[in-house]
């Protein structure tokens, strides 16, 4: 193989530069933010979408009901959102294909990919369903989506397969979303914008005088990379449009980072309430959430005292078992919180929790083995017709990319596959 010349080596260069720069400064423009500016002239609600995994999965027995269908018996779980019995709807049978990866929690990289073969050998991951939602939604909110987490796991991907870093500070979140910069910050960040834009042109004209040279396949890469400057040559000009105007006000105070790193649900309920109220202000329509996990007890839940990661490879362990439900429920109560602060949330005629779309849990459907089958899946809110606890087959399941189309489509995007999707769709997913 040839060795690229000066100027290739030029244009790839800038491109990672740009890739870390385009992350930093992706802050696409607001079409309306109510608080500040008034409320939308639409009739109909925005729609949003959050989603969140649990990575070392919930114990099947206590969550699962014994008989699908509406007239269910509750479970330990569900016996803490019962509240929103009428809000949600329970799924199992559910999985993407070919997960064994290069460890038994590699599953997590793909969960909202579905790409296959995690970790091993030749893998390369593709985007993730809320970066699709994201690139459709660009220029309606000023934050195009909030990648979260309470540990490191990040669950958003790129289109070229890059994990996207999770932010895990609720105060810089924030701070991102309702202070104000200072005049000083504010020149800075237009400076930068403007740096970048100057580094885009020369990164353009470099690529244009290798154009010629190259062979048809390096010609389709490079237009795809073309296609990538454009894409953040429009993230630069939204954000230079709000860099000036005042964020939304909210009457919450700013959060303080907990200490503690083994106090996880003190952290999932700080990140819920940012969540709500990223929602309640638009500044964002698409969330992603890792809710985390320890190798450690976690601190706070009273009955708990081995690690959670232990605990979940319980092998039928009783003991264990009981100390990793106590966790679980926690987890659920939690939730429950979440649900109760979007639904109290008046929008548009409705509520907060009808306008958002909330798909809730794991890559794993049996932690203690390391199962990536039989997913314990909760879509919650949305406009759907919930209520039920729908059973797919748990020998042949129906693919979880199958509920992701319709996820998408809610969002306004025009797809009808998505990655492992079937044609055959997804039974208990209906509009009410």
């Amino acid at each position: 193989m040839k060795a690229p010349s000066v100027s290739t080596r030029r244009v790839l260069g800038r491109r990672h530069f740009l890739r870390g720069l385009g992350t930093a400064l992706a802050l696409p423009s607001l079409e309306a933010m109510r608080p500040v500016f008034g409320a939308r002239t639409a009739s109909v609600a925005a729609k949003r979408f959050v989603a969140m995994n649990a990575s070392l999965g919930f114990h099947g027995p206590g969550l699962f009901p014994s008989t699908p269908g509406r007239d269910y018996a509750l479970t330990p779980y569900l016996e803490k959102i019962k509240d929103h019995r009428a809000d949600f709807t329970l799924f199992s049978g559910l999985s993407h294909p070919n997960q064994a990866g290069n460890n038994g929690h590699a599953s997590e990289l793909t969960w909202l990919t579905s790409a296959q073969r995690p970790g091993l050998a030749g893998f390369k991951n593709s985007i993730s369903l809320d970066q699709i939602m994201a690139k459709h939604l660009r220029g309606k909110t000023r934050v195009p989506h909030l990648t979260l987490t309470t540990t490191h796991n990040s669950l958003s991907w790129t289109d070229s397969g890059v994990q996207i870093p999770a932010e895990q500070s609720p105060s810089k979140v924030f701070k991102m979303l309702f202070i104000d910069g200072s005049e000083k910050e504010v020149a800075k960040e237009l400076a930068d914008l403007e740096r970048g834009h100057s580094i885009l042109d020369t990164v353009r004209d470099d690529a244009r005088r290798m154009e010629k040279s190259l062979g048809r396949k390096d010609r389709e890469k490079l237009e795809q990379y073309f296609a990538s400057i454009r894409e953040l040559e429009k993230s630069f000009e939204q954000s230079g449009e709000w860099a000036t105007r005042p964020k939304p006000e909210v009457e919450a105070e700013a959060p303080v980072d907990i200490a503690d790193k083994n106090d996880i649900l003190a952290k999932q309920r700080q990140m819920y309430h940012l969540i709500a109220l990223a929602l309640q202000t638009d500044s964002t329509r698409v969330v992603t959430f890792g809710l985390g996990a320890l190798n450690s007890p976690p601190s706070n839940i009273k009955g708990v005292s081995q690690d959670w990661h232990n605990l979940s490879h319980h092998g039928k362990d009783d003991a264990k078992i009981s100390e990793l439900k106590l966790i679980e429920a926690a987890e659920f109560e939690a939730f429950n919180d979440f649900l109760n602060r979007l639904k109290s949330t008046p929008e548009d005629g409705g509520n907060l929790l009808d306008a958002t779309a909330v798909l809730f849990g794991s890559n794993l459907g049996n932690a203690s083995s390391h199962d990536w089958r039989n997913l314990p899946i909760i879509v919650a809110g949305g406009g759907y017709r919930h209520g039920a606890y729908v059973a797919h087959d748990s020998q042949s399941n129906t693919p979880l990319a199958n509920l992701f189309v319709p996820l998408a489509q809610r969002m306004g995007v025009e797809i009808d596959s998505f990655g492992s999707s079937t044609q055959g769709g997804v039974r208990g997913l209906e509009p009410s």
